[in-house]
């Protein structure tokens, strides 16, 4: 696989990743009321199988 490839087919990924994870975090806010409600602690776990990567993002969304 080519550098170009690899970086596009990556690209693609972590588009998939942030727009889904956008959603499914907007939809938790609006199921359960949450907007206003301080910050949402949020975890992500990125694994690759076949491999030993384990990297954590931690943060904290400001619900307003």
């Amino acid at each position: 696989m080519s550098d170009e490839q690899f970086n596009m087919s990556m690209r693609k990924f972590l588009k998939q990743v942030g727009v889904t994870s956008q959603q499914k975090i907007e939809e938790v806010v609006r199921e359960r009321s949450l907007a206003g409600s301080g910050k949402l602690k949020v975890k992500v776990v990125l694994t690759a199988e076949g491999t030993d990567l384990n990297h954590v993002v931690e943060g904290d969304i400001d619900l307003g």
